[in-house]
């Protein structure tokens, strides 16, 4: 699998985790609240919050690489 296909199905994956995490709390503390308007405030608090993975060239060819609000810096992933 190629890094960019691994860095897209990670972004995937966490977003997807994260989203529904949220949805779910917002929907027990806020059940009052719109299906549409949970799901949008879901959606835009998980784009901040959510890790970013990106397929970077080098020297010694293409790596994963992944930032987040709660790390400091840039990681590495894998090899």
């Amino acid at each position: 699998m190629t890094p960019k296909t691994k860095a897209f199905l990670f972004n995937f994956i966490c977003f997807g985790a994260i989203f529904i995490t949220i949805r779910l709390g917002v929907n027990y503390f806020f059940p009052e609240l719109k299906y549409l308007f949970a799901s949008l405030i879901s959606g835009v608090i998980t784009i901040f919050v959510s890790p970013r993975f990106a397929a970077v060239p080098t020297d010694k060819g293409e790596k994963l690489f992944m930032k987040w609000i709660f790390f400091k810096g840039v990681k590495q992933i894998g090899d």
